[in-house]
């Protein structure tokens, strides 16, 4: 079991983390949300929950729910930038069974 970054993520992160000026690492998750089902949530974490899962990647502490951990287990993110003016976290999730058109949710 285990959530990972990329390189490119984990830059990304560690300068968000730098700018705030505190935290653990990143919460990453899902929420029930969209056509299909579910939505991902990323944010900082400040804290560790009972159940919480704790991954470590490129120097990064993700810190999963048990629940989304079922849903997200397996997946890469990466931080892409697809333009000058578009960027984002992308979750390379092999659990995704379905997506909405527009890319905001899936099911497993």
């Amino acid at each position: 079991m285990a959530v990972t970054l990329t390189d490119a993520a984990a830059r990304h992160v560690s300068g968000m983390i730098d700018k705030r000026g505190h935290g653990l690492g990143i919460r990453i998750g899902t929420k029930k949300s969209g056509c299909t089902g579910f939505a991902y949530q990323v944010d900082y974490a400040d804290d560790i929950d009972e159940g919480d899962q704790v991954f470590e990647s490129h120097g990064i502490k993700l810190v999963v729910d048990a629940e989304s951990l079922t849903r997200i287990d397996g997946t890469e993110v990466d931080f892409v930038k697809s333009s000058l003016l578009n960027e984002g976290f992308e979750f390379r999730n092999p659990n995704v069974k379905d997506a909405c058109g527009c890319g905001e949710s899936f099911s497993v």
